[in-house]
Order: C-alpha cells, then structure tokens, then sequence
C-alpha cells in the first residue's frame, strides 16, 4: 500500500477474505480515502500474488446508490492506515446501513409495477425456450428489487442479490429460488407467475 497511496488519509481491507468466506477466486478489496482526489475511481492491481481490487475516495464521494457494496466494505473493514478519518467513515456507513435505502415514492412503486407487469406478460406468452430464460433473468431482477425496496432494504447485484433477499426474509428468498429453478429446470412457469401475482397484488 505504501507504494501506491503514500499519501492517503486512510485505507480498510475488506470483502470476502475478512468475511472469512474467500474462495479460489476471491480477489482483496481495498477501500482507499485520499482529501486530495477530486473525484473517486476503481482500479485493479496484482502485488503478491494477489488480484487487488482498489475503491479510491476523496472524504466526500459517498454512496447513494441503493446497492449497500461500499458501505457494507466500510464497516467491516481491517483498519490498514488512518490518519484519523476512519472512525467518523465507519459510524457514516453504519448509520447509512441501518438507516437503509430512500424511500420509493408512490409514483415509482407505481412505474416499477408496470414494468414487472409487462415483463412477466411477456413471460408468460413467450414459446420460445431461449427467449424465456432471458426473460425470466429479467423479471427475476426487477421483482427483487421491488421486494427489497418496497420493504426499505437494500439491493443488490449478482450474487449480492440472493444474499440481500435472505437478510430481509430467509423463506421468501428459499422460494424465490425454488420457483425460478423449477422454470429453468422444465420450463414450468406456474409458480412463477403465481409468487409474482402475489408481490403484486399488495
């Protein structure tokens, strides 16, 4: 680190390898805060063997996505350097995780429902095999997103979806999965239709 950010005013290592969850492919995320960048970025370095993937920040570029990714790095992460920022970081991202997403307005929920709508009409008229999947990764998306933030939690991306579904309700995230596997498993559609008939119907 002393190579790369000499100068910063703090740094955290966090992801998946403070989790204790690394994998083969799990690289090291490095949250880096510098007062003297004009805006942040993201780069990707190898030192020692290690893929290394850096979030740089001056102490004022935060979060306002509903993804909670660089928040959720914050507060968990190994303190590597601090200057004296990184305590006043920290509590930020912790109150910003607990506090959760902004709330959608009506006039969103209303634009998000319409768009699940069309998409699970389409689903459900769709003959083609190869076309449906896709369909089916669509409304998959947006239907957990409602979910999340029609209940103030936060999304996410990827992985980061299923994870996220289960922090707000372990058996709706079991059968969230159950009924996406069986379409793409036999092609069945029944219970997809019928759990997002549901989320709708509120």
């Amino acid at each position: 680190m002393k190579n790369y950010f000499p100068y910063c005013d703090g740094a955290l290592l966090a992801g998946s390898v403070v989790r204790g969850k690394a994998t083969k492919t799990s690289d090291l995320d490095m949250v880096v805060f510098d007062k003297t960048y004009s805006s942040s970025y993201r780069e990707s370095v190898i030192k020692y063997d290690w893929p290394i993937e850096v979030f740089a920040h001056n102490l004022n570029s935060y979060y306002k996505r509903a993804r909670p990714s660089l928040p959720r790095m914050i507060s968990e992460g190994i303190i590597l350097k601090d200057n004296g920022v990184i305590d006043s970081i920290k509590c930020e991202a912790k109150e910003l995780l607990s506090k959760g997403p902004e709330k959608w307005s009506i006039e969103i929920i209303n634009t998000k429902r319409y768009f699940i709508t069309d998409t699970l009409d389409d689903f459900i008229g769709c003959n083609n095999r190869a076309e449906g999947i896709f369909i089916a990764n669509t409304l998959a998306e947006l239907v957990s997103e409602f979910v999340l933030r029609t209940n103030n939690r936060w999304i996410g991306a990827s992985k980061w979806i299923i994870r996220s579904l289960r922090d707000y309700d372990t058996n709706f995230a079991e059968q969230f999965v159950e009924v996406f596997d069986i379409f793409y498993k036999s092609d069945a559609k029944n219970e997809v239709i019928k759990l997002v008939d549901e989320i709708l119907h509120p």
